[in-house]
């Protein structure tokens, strides 16, 4: 069964249940587009893709991904993993109403125009890296469903087959903690992390969530649209993050000091470039 939510003016139809994405046409051709892995330092590694051929302005890519350590790389392909995300960059001008229902937009802090398009070239950026993954669980709010519709268009415009076979649904589990509608404890997204053992063989788990949701289970903070890999095989252990070279800390969630050291940083990075 389809649901609708509606972001502003735009209705969006939604998955209520896991679904097989539809397979695409044969005669659909895809870009000609290369992923490149290549070390940053000894322990960060870069993500990035060439694109041969010139594209619409709406498909181009200008982002990386980094990930560390450089040492996961041999492991980051395993299907029996679990990449656990935080819901994409939001518009901190706004919060969630108190009380507001999952599927009330109009009520959440949604991402901003940026932050869709961010996670619109991670997805790219995942499946020219081999990244696809093999299925998808994503929370009911609003953010994290703009999150994966971002990510969906990524994909299909880096490869209009990139999510055949992939199945995908909403978890009520996933839903943010501690909020009057979200998850009542991390029981859930534990289970489901820990209950993953690679499906069918044809990519890691992929499950959409919150900053309060992943500090609870991992003891670890993430920025927006950052992915901690989760090794079910060896209880859980976080093995390292993927994440946006532009990502950065929010001023929610992270100190003053840390907010300006990552500023500082991008900008040494970009002067640099």
């Amino acid at each position: 069964m389809n649901m609708q939510i509606k972001i502003g003016a735009t209705v969006l139809a939604l998955l209520a249940s896991p679904v097989v994405a539809q397979d695409a046409s044969d005669d659909i051709e895809t870009p000609d587009w290369s992923g490149v892995i290549a070390p940053v330092s000894g322990f960060t590694g870069q993500m990035s893709m060439t694109m041969e051929s010139e594209v619409p302005e709406d498909m181009a890519v200008e982002e990386v991904i980094r990930f560390e350590p450089w040492q996961m790389l041999g492991d980051l392909f395993r299907d029996d993993l679990v990449f656990l995300m935080r819901s994409g960059p939001s518009d901190w001008d706004s919060r969630d109403a108190d009380g507001v229902a999952a599927q009330d937009c109009d009520g959440q802090r949604l991402l901003t125009a940026d932050g869709q398009d961010q996670m619109r070239q991670l997805g790219a950026l995942l499946v020219v890296n081999d990244l696809r993954p093999g299925q998808i669980m994503v929370s009911e709010w609003c953010r994290a469903q703009q999150t994966y519709l971002g990510l969906e268009t990524g994909m299909l415009d880096a490869d209009m087959k990139a999510l055949d076979g992939v199945t995908s649904g909403i978890k009520p589990r996933l839903s943010p903690l501690g909020a009057e509608n979200g998850a009542s404890d991390v029981d859930g997204l534990r289970d489901l992390i820990m209950d993953w053992d690679g499906g069918d063989g044809d990519g890691a788990l992929l499950v959409i969530t919150h900053f309060d949701n992943i500090a609870a289970l991992t003891n670890f903070n993430v920025y927006e649209g950052e992915m901690l890999i989760v090794d079910p095989t060896r209880e859980g252990r976080v093995l390292g993050y993927l994440r946006l070279g532009s990502a950065a800390p929010d001023s929610v969630h992270y100190s003053p000091e840390v907010v300006a050291f990552s500023q500082a940083q991008q900008e040494a990075e970009a002067a640099a470039e």
